[in-house]
């Protein structure tokens, strides 16, 4: 739970960072938005949520 929630500011973040510089377009925002959401619906969610799941586990463990 932890992930996702860090996963979604960050891409939140990211998104209004783009659209502020001008590199995204609200257009593009909606389309990125919608293939989420059809993406979640899709057999395919559990495996994107665990490559996810094993990249923050890989990036949490290096150590600086």
């Amino acid at each position: 739970m932890a992930v996702s929630i860090s996963v979604v500011l960050l891409l939140l973040v990211l998104a209004v960072i783009f659209l502020r510089n001008g590199g995204l377009k609200i257009s593009h925002a909606l389309v990125c938005l919608l293939l989420g959401f059809c993406l979640a619906s899709t057999s395919l969610a559990p495996t994107i949520n665990d490559g996810l799941t094993a990249t923050a586990d890989i990036v949490s463990g290096f150590r600086p």
